[in-house]
């Protein structure tokens, strides 16, 4: 049987192919590579037949790659990325970054760091689009399609570089003054069991968050109860200012209404801080010109600090 010979569509195939292999998702890759549905499956369609072989195996619910795409996509993948990177190095558009940057992003750190930045990024990058999504829910940010991402450092992957944005954060429990009068005030996390607590869940998870408190170096868990369960720290917090339960939410969510007299922090022996907001991203030999730019914007917004494997 006569070899494969390439072809000019062939770089364009291998990267369809590439993209729908690493998200298992033909719409997720389409939008990425910036082309339509139709046009992304004809380009697999072509790689097939070329090949001779199912690369994918397909239904109406999933994508898997069979055992001769799985191959396949661990030795081509880096030359494909290799190719890219070559290409962009040689577009015009290293020196104009353009493009779309796909962004996952939890609500409080989008407030602190990009908000602040978003304008002058903007003016300075006007062929750059934001793709971002506000969400607290845990995702696969490479898996899910995301170019970069800002998050609690608790949570990043660990083959994700991560680039520390600021100070360490503290969680603490805080009861309307009106509340402790009529409850009292709990001297130990051990007494939260017999209080109102206000719950909060991860997004996507089912069952809600347990507080973490410290005692002697270590850390240990208090399964709170209360009248209320939200998504929103932000809601539970509010919750607590107009009496219903103790919350428990990071400094930066309740230091405006301590100040006022609206909240009263307890507990705060046992609070202890953890890492704070991270910006992380894939390692990458040569990363795209509108994501550097993103990341570097956002770094100068913030205190200097080094890159580090989380």
């Amino acid at each position: 049987m006569d070899p494969v010979r390439p072809s000019a569509g062939d770089f364009n195939q291998l990267r369809a192919f590439v993209a729908v292999a690493g998200s298992l998702n033909f719409s997720r890759a389409a939008e990425k590579l910036g082309v339509s549905s139709s046009a992304l499956s004809q380009m697999v369609r072509g790689l097939e037949e070329r090949v001779g072989v199912s690369l994918f195996n397909r239904t109406t619910r999933s994508v898997s790659l069979t055992e001769a795409g799985a191959k396949l996509f661990a030795r081509v993948k880096p030359a494909v990325d290799q190719l890219g990177e070559a290409l962009d190095e040689t577009s015009e558009g290293r020196a104009h970054p353009a493009g779309t940057v796909r962004m996952h992003c939890f609500h409080n750190a989008a407030s602190l760091y990009l908000t602040p930045i978003l304008r002058a990024f903007s003016d300075a990058y006007p062929q750059v689009v934001l793709d971002v999504t506000l969400d607290d829910t845990v995702v696969n940010i490479v898996a899910e399609g995301y170019d970069v991402a800002i998050r609690l450092g608790e949570v990043i992957d660990k083959d994700l570089i991560a680039v520390k944005l600021g100070p360490d954060l503290r969680q603490t429990a805080v009861a309307s003054p009106d509340y402790l009068a009529r409850r009292g005030t709990p001297a130990h996390p051990r007494d939260l069991l017999a209080h109102s607590c206000i719950g909060w869940r991860w997004p996507g998870q089912a069952t809600p968050y347990k507080w973490e408190f410290m005692a002697d170096g270590k850390w240990f868990e208090v399964a709170v109860e209360g009248p209320v369960i939200s998504s929103q720290k932000d809601f539970g917090v509010q919750a607590a200012v107009d009496g219903l339960g103790i919350a428990f939410a990071s400094e930066q969510l309740i230091e405006g209404h301590i100040a006022e007299g609206r909240l009263v922090p307890v507990l705060e022996a046992w609070s202890a801080p953890f890492p704070g907001y991270y910006l992380c991203y894939p390692a990458q030999r040569q990363m795209a010109p509108a994501l550097r730019a993103l990341i570097d914007t956002i770094r100068r917004g913030t205190r200097p600090s080094e890159a580090t494997s989380s």
